[in-house]
């Protein structure tokens, strides 16, 4: 399974991934694709999208910890890896406030 959600995808590049996705909100897609034909189409958005897409991708891989995070341009969430696990901020508190 592979989860698309973009700030502004580019009239040709959102016209294709409806090829592959359903689009149940305004820029986010969905779809059950296979692993090669997820991999060729993170590739296409990489390859096709500017920063200003902003477009966070989730992908469903077969070992642990079962998911891939992908970041193009401004995601508006900050994505970590600690200790091989990538995470999502929701938030990052200033120093001093608890």
């Amino acid at each position: 399974m592979v989860v698309v959600i973009a700030n502004n995808l580019p009239p040709a590049v959102r016209g294709r991934m409806k090829l592959w996705f359903v689009e149940p909100r305004a820029n986010i897609f969905v779809s059950g694709i296979k692993d090669s034909v997820a991999d060729t189409v993170i590739t296409y958005l990489i390859d096709h999208c500017p920063p200003s897409s902003g477009i966070l991708v989730l992908q469903r891989i077969t070992k642990p910890p079962y998911y891939k995070i992908w970041g193009v341009g401004d995601t508006k969430k900050k994505i970590a890896t600690i200790d091989g696990l990538q995470l999502i901020f929701e938030r990052l508190e200033q120093e001093g406030m608890h």
